[in-house]
């Protein structure tokens, strides 16, 4: 369960349908992703749910560490990015870090 968000661009893209940031061509399956992240329970259980395509659920380094990513699309580089604590997920973001 998405427990946590970390900016408005993932907030509203959860609550509205919509957002400002990310290109609108990558609103459904930022929806649909955000939509899966709430209903699961583990990591395992979003890349099973999260397929087809995959996910490329990574974890992040240096700065980043203790965080992890899956992509959005994967030729555009925006990924939705998270810390996943007993069960739940916190700083949920939508962001191009690249």
């Amino acid at each position: 369960m998405i427990k946590e968000f970390g900016n408005k661009t993932a907030f509203d893209l959860f609550h509205f349908g919509k957002t400002r940031k990310l290109p609108n061509e990558h609103w459904q399956r930022g929806i649909y992703l955000l939509d899966i992240m709430d209903a699961v329970e583990s990591l395992d259980e979003l890349e099973q749910k999260g397929f087809p395509p995959s996910l490329r659920l990574h974890r992040l380094k240096g700065t980043r560490k203790g965080e992890f990513a899956i992509d959005i699309n994967k030729l555009s580089g925006w990924r939705i990015t998270f810390r996943f604590m007993t069960n739940d997920f916190y700083d949920v973001k939508i962001e191009d870090y690249h």
